[in-house]
């Protein structure tokens, strides 16, 4: 008994084994023609190996670029579409830069960090207030995901007041929204206020 593991591996695993000996079989036949009809028999094949995708624009172009892969570029016929060259094909993206910022309290988060540097460069007015506003309600709602025991508004104060220098602070009517998770109680209250139908 032979295991797949000490055969040879497949060059795109999702078609299968079936579709590998199929493409290799092609290859060797001698006659154009021949392996012309067979490359078309594997692409009506590997269509239905993967029906999901066939809604897609470039679902064809897709599959005979699949089957010059699997074929590692060796079968010779005619293709009805354009071949992305193997060179191009089998070039791996270069890596993304991450994007290394030190962040000073990791539970805000850089987003935190940048808004309220933002919020320092807006004139005093309600621009700067709303935005300083919804930013304090996005640093209690981190705090509660962070550690609901330390979700603490006076907190959030002081580091938007640490954040700017005490440049920026929250105004002294203003209300920080709710955050969480409901509970019990509160779930009982608003299924008892839903409206009822009277009785006639």
């Amino acid at each position: 008994m032979q295991y797949n593991t000490q055969r040879e591996q497949l060059i795109m695993p999702e078609y299968g084994r079936g579709i590998q000996y199929m493409v290799d079989l092609a290859i060797s036949l001698p006659d154009r023609q021949e392996r012309q009809r067979c490359a078309n028999t594997i692409i009506s094949i590997m269509s239905r190996v993967q029906p999901e995708n066939a809604g897609a624009a470039d679902y064809e172009v897709r599959l005979w670029n699949h089957l010059a892969k699997i074929s590692r570029y060796k079968l010779d016929i005619d293709y009805p579409v354009e071949i992305v060259p193997e060179q191009e094909a089998m070039e791996h993206p270069k890596p993304l830069p991450y994007p290394m910022k030190k962040i000073r309290r990791r539970h805000y988060g850089h987003l935190v960090e940048s808004a309220l540097q933002y919020a320092q460069t807006l004139p005093d007015g309600e621009e700067r207030t709303a935005l300083v506003g919804m930013v304090a309600n996005q640093m209690k709602q981190d705090l509660f995901v962070w550690n609901r025991d330390s979700m603490d508004e006076n907190l959030v104060m002081q580091d938007i007041r640490r954040y700017s220098d005490g440049q920026l602070q929250l105004p002294s009517d203003f209300r920080f929204a709710t955050v969480g998770v409901p509970s019990n109680a509160q779930l009982a209250n608003n299924g008892s206020t839903k409206s009822k139908k009277k009785k006639r």
